[in-house]
């Protein structure tokens, strides 16, 4: 009896419990407690995760609910110019974005009504048609007969090439087997607004114009007029919150796929947000950037949109990295530094201090102090090319016996210039974060300033979901795989 082996017992399906000696036995509730241990985990982590969709839920809701009554409110409550048709097409877009969002984080899709369904207005006819046929495969049924085309399905996408735009025509074409009776036709091709007008080249068109060109969506409706189409503000702005939610996946994984670098820069600037609902016309937000280090392959910066400043966002969106972090002297990333990650200050930073010292009456210290940090840099440039370990032993060489000269004579000239005055502060500023400063003197993968996170803000952003607009409720976007992991 003690080679009848616990998978055994476990695969049958009702064991003989009489047969089982007192070991096995054992190994049975214990098995059996294991999976009741299981269970009730799996149990709670359902509740948490319905919890969680449910106050997400509600938060969306009430969201749309104020976004829907200032958008349909009294037109006396509203903005009026420019001004109030940015915050139209902003409002839109936020709207279209809940929706989506709404429609994901529910079990069951919403069924609309004809009645409900909008009814969309025919391309012109005189545009240029560009026929994309979609048939089988194979034009042979697998019971061996011929198919014979009965038919097709068309649909029409909207596509712009800039000044043309022009009208895609997918061409389904339906294929039927008289003897065994059977319709064979290719499936619809995939789009990123399903059932929606635009193909996903004039998508890209309206993203790239208005987050990367800057033209608000009642500029581009006049461009798209002159191309002889006429596109409501509203449907654009739905299509822009739309594909905010739909990029977000992508933004998520460029996220984790920068969180494993070693280096990292970190950026913020302030943005100005229009926020009607505090009765005041705009509001003060940040917009934080993340990059790899200046020397990782992987170009890449995810912007992250917060209401504040607060040091909170950035471990939040840090989480469980550590690494080192290239940044300004912002304290609100102190609390970060004290958590596991080191701290590489910028000497771009420090370097201003002294160039607007010098700036202003022709300093002879900050010149001295320029010419010292501009010896640095010259040593950086004929490193840049280099791999990090040569880069490592070049700064060692020749950078680290400038540093150590600067620092020397940094301290000896705080001494003599009275505490207060500008020079004192220039000082001050270099020689309390030298530690910080100077860290990228033993590590070759470690850039000697912040530049390139400086030089990420304002291009090419991947913007967070629904761009800079949100102004009810600022909060992460929650995908179905979102909520499980906070769930969990």
């Amino acid at each position: 009896m003690r080679g009848y082996g616990i998978v055994s017992v476990m695969a049958t399906a009702t064991p003989d419990l009489d047969t089982l000696n007192e070991q096995q036995l054992r190994d049975l509730a214990r098995q059996l407690l294991a999976r009741v241990d299981e269970k009730q985990t799996q149990i709670a982590r359902r509740e948490r995760l319905i919890n969680l969709k449910d106050t997400t839920i509600a938060q969306l809701t009430h969201e749309i609910a104020v976004l829907r009554r200032f958008r349909f409110g009294k037109k006396s409550e509203q903005l009026s110019g420019v001004q109030g048709s940015l915050l139209e097409e902003a409002v839109a877009a936020d709207i279209a974005a809940i929706e989506e969002e709404l429609e994901q984080l529910t079990v069951a899709p919403r069924k609309t009504t004809p009645a409900q369904q909008p009814k969309r207005q025919a391309l012109p006819p005189e545009l240029p048609r560009i026929k994309i046929h979609h048939e089988p495969e194979s034009r042979t049924c697998p019971c061996g007969c011929q198919l014979e085309r009965i038919g097709e399905d068309v649909a029409e996408k909207l596509d712009y090439i800039p000044g043309v735009a022009q009208v895609e025509r997918h061409i389904r074409g339906k294929w039927a087997c008289r003897q065994c009776e059977t319709l064979t036709q290719s499936p619809a091709p995939a789009h990123v607004i399903d059932k929606g007008l635009a193909s996903t080249g004039l998508l890209a068109h309206v993203l790239v114009a208005k987050y990367a060109d800057h033209l608000p969506l009642y500029r581009q409706q006049k461009i798209f007029e002159r191309a002889g189409v006429k596109l409501p503000i509203s449907t654009m702005a739905d299509w822009v919150g739309v594909c905010g939610v739909r990029l977000q996946p992508l933004v998520d994984a460029l996220r984790e796929t920068i969180l494993t670098h070693g280096v990292l820069h970190a950026d913020e600037t302030p943005i100005q947000i229009l926020r009607p609902d505090t009765g005041r016309k705009t509001h003060r937000a940040y917009l934080w950037a993340y990059a790899p280090g200046a020397f990782e392959d992987l170009k890449a910066v995810v912007y992250d949109f917060a209401p504040s400043r607060a040091g909170e966002h950035a471990r939040e969106f840090l989480g469980d990295w550590r690494g080192k972090l290239v940044t300004d002297d912002y304290a609100g990333y102190k609390k970060t530094f004290h958590d596991g990650v080191t701290e590489i200050g910028c000497m771009a930073h420090a370097r201003r201090k002294f160039f607007d010292l010098h700036a202003a009456n022709q300093s002879e210290l900050a010149s001295q102090a320029l010419e010292y940090i501009g010896e640095l840099y010259a040593i950086e440039r004929d490193a840049k090319t280099l791999h990090s370990t040569e880069r490592w032993r070049l700064r060692q060489d020749k950078a680290k016996p400038i540093a150590d000269k600067l620092h020397a004579w940094m301290l000896a000239q705080r001494l003599r210039v009275p505490d207060g005055s500008g020079t004192a502060k220039a000082l001050d500023y270099s020689l309390k974060r030298w530690v910080a400063l100077t860290r990228y003197l033993e590590d070759g993968a470690v850039p000697i300033d912040n530049n390139r996170c400086h030089a990420a803000i304002g291009i090419n952003m991947i913007m967070p979901p629904h761009g800079l607009c949100r102004f009810a409720l600022v909060r992460p976007h929650l995908t179905e795989s979102g909520v499980e992991k906070l769930a969990a």
